[in-house]
């Protein structure tokens, strides 16, 4: 029985990697071909040498497997799944995020149900195994924004310092754009470029907030677009805006070491019955395996699993505080 399950998981994970090769070798060469054609079609003078250039084309690709691309298109998740890719700022496709998350939920439940005969609890372990891709791509786009919110004051002063020596707006908007870093330099870059290829400055900076839906940037976005209406001092405005972020910026900051002491002990809770479990079976198997061989053990299974979501959730709305 080892060897059989050892076998169908070697022969599950060479194909899930031949699949994940493929995701990452693109398209067909008729598609490339194409592509190279496109490339040389938008390429422009660049102001300043050296200058990556921005690709703002929608790609419909989300998978490389034909039948795959094809069930995604039908199903409204495809898009919110790429935008949570872009967004990561993970070079993955929607595909392959799903085949990991079936890969990592299968194997892990197989093993737990042939072991323990239980299927509701091997199921309960396989979804928070198959959820590891997911939430691997939720801590790079949370590390990605904040990245963003911390660098956000800097591009708003290099703006007022470029309005205040006299340029445009859009002017303004391609020197962050060509001069800060990663993400703010990125985001930057595609709404210049929206803006310079003929969209609306008002649709460009729909999109910017489409991209990175940050309530720092929803300010500052509502203050370029009403000054621009209505009229006014843009660099003033955006002075105040980057001293009002600063300060909510430090707020947050303030707040989390205040319950940096609530989080840890909410991950501590979390993960140590877990652990001691994990521990327990290493040690002593048979005193262990009485709360999955009898009905009563694993009645406890389902209360405590219960009780540790809600005592989870409970201290996460505890600690997390919306500044």
């Amino acid at each position: 029985m080892l060897l059989l399950v050892v076998l169908v998981f070697i022969g599950v994970f060479a194909v899930l990697a031949l699949l994940l090769i493929a995701s990452g070798t693109g398209a067909s060469q008729q598609t490339k071909q194409t592509l190279a054609v496109l490339e040389s079609a938008l390429v422009v003078e660049q102001s300043k040498t050296g200058d990556p250039i921005v690709d703002i084309r929608k790609s419909e690709l989300l998978s490389a497997v034909p039948w795959i691309n094809r069930w995604l298109l039908e199903f409204d998740v495809a898009p919110q799944l790429r935008s949570l890719l872009y967004q990561a700022n993970v070079k993955w496709t929607a595909g392959g995020l799903l085949l990991m998350s079936v890969a990592c939920f299968a194997f892990p439940a197989y093993l737990i149900y042939l072991r323990t005969g239980t299927a509701i609890f091997a199921a309960g372990i396989g979804l928070i195994a198959g959820g590891g891709p997911i939430f691997y791509v939720l801590h790079k786009r949370r590390q990605r924004f904040n990245k963003f919110e911390e660098e956000l004051p800097e591009a708003l002063d290099l703006m007022v310092s470029a309005l205040r020596a006299g340029h445009s707006l859009i002017a303004a908007l391609g020197l962050v754009a060509h001069e800060s870093p990663d993400p703010i330099g990125t985001e930057f870059r595609v709404c210049f470029e929206e803006q310079n290829y003929g969209l609306e400055l008002r649709t460009a900076m729909s999109n910017l907030l489409l991209r990175v839906p940050l309530q720092d940037l929803r300010i500052v976005v509502t203050a370029i677009l009403i000054q621009k209406e209505s009229g006014g001092n843009l660099a003033e405005v955006l002075d105040k805006t980057a001293y009002v972020i600063r300060e909510r910026y430090r707020l947050k900051r303030q707040v989390r070491v205040h319950t940096a002491q609530g989080r840890l002990t909410g991950w501590i809770l979390s993960f140590l019955p877990l652990v001691l479990g994990m521990a327990l079976y290493l040690i002593s198997p048979d005193m262990i395996s009485i709360l999955w061989k009898r009905p009563i053990g694993i009645k406890l299974l389902y209360t405590a699993s219960g009780m540790m979501i809600v005592g989870a959730l409970i201290i996460r709305k505890i600690v997390n505080m919306e500044v």
